[in-house]
C-alpha cells in the first residue's frame, strides 16, 4: 500500500506545488472530521460493520467461482 501512494505522489511531482497538495490533504482531513463530527458514533459502527459484510459477500463470491473453476 505504502507503493501505491508513492506511486501516487510521484505522478503529480512537479505538476502540483508541494503547497498546493498540503492544503488539499489538511482539507480532506477537516472534510473526514466535520463528516464524523456530524454523524451519530453508533451509526458510523453499523456502517463499519455493513462494509464488512460486504466485504465478506464479495470474498464468498470469489471463492465459490475459484472453486467451479477447479
Amino acid at each position: 500500500m505504502a507503493e501505491k501512494k508513492e506511486k501516487r505522489k510521484r505522478l503529480f511531482e512537479g505538476h502540483i506545488p508541494e503547497e498546493a497538495l498540503e492544503h488539499a490533504r489538511a482539507a480532506r482531513k477537516e472534510m473526514r472530521e466535520s463528516m464524523a463530527a456530524l454523524l451519530p458514533p453508533e451509526f458510523v459502527e453499523r456502517r463499519r460493520k455493513a462494509r464488512k459484510e460486504m466485504l465478506l459477500a464479495v470474498r464468498s463470491m470469489i471463492d465459490g467461482a475459484l472453486e467451479r473453476l477447479d
